[in-house]
């Protein structure tokens, strides 16, 4: 069953979205995928933002470009934590547009926020989310930083001879 719920605004932000999936799948995690639009489908994002829970979701990552409304108004709907990602789109103005708009949240209605395209960072802060209460995805957690610190050892190395 699926513990991350992962949306985006469209299908143009699929290309940035898709290093989540990859990154959930390499640690292990199922998660959901679906196109959900604040402004073209309200009703479609409010009922996603009311029922993951119910369906057994624990984190939901959300990514948009432009106006960026929808990790605000999903984080506005559900009871969970939601992690999103500005995605520099065509009808962007340097990606600041979707930054600030996911970024700038009023009280009461947080979203924890990653970097412009930051999809996988956004993967693997659902996962630590989840290992906070899962011992398993938690080690594969560890497993996964320890494997960064090799490669840079490795490359320390190489650039050394």
């Amino acid at each position: 069953m699926a513990q991350v719920g992962i949306i985006m605004g469209s299908q143009s932000d699929l290309p940035v979205m898709k290093e989540a999936i990859e990154i959930l799948e390499a640690l292990g995690i199922e998660a959901e995928v679906d196109i959900v639009s604040a402004h073209r489908t309200p009703e479609k994002m409010m009922a996603y933002g009311s029922e993951a829970h119910t369906r057994g979701i624990k984190v939901i990552i959300a990514g948009a470009g432009g106006a960026a409304h929808l990790p605000g108004m999903i984080a506005s709907l559900s009871p969970l934590p939601v992690i999103g990602v500005p995605v520099k789109s065509s009808n962007s103005i340097d990606g600041w547009d979707s930054i600030l708009s996911i970024l700038q949240m009023p009280g009461g209605v947080p979203v924890a926020t990653v970097a412009l395209n930051g999809a996988k960072n956004a993967g693997i802060l659902a996962a630590q989310i989840l290992g906070s209460s899962d011992e398993a995805v938690q080690k594969r957690i560890i497993d996964y930083k320890s494997s960064l610190k090799e490669k840079v050892i490795q490359s320390s190395k190489q650039i050394k001879k």
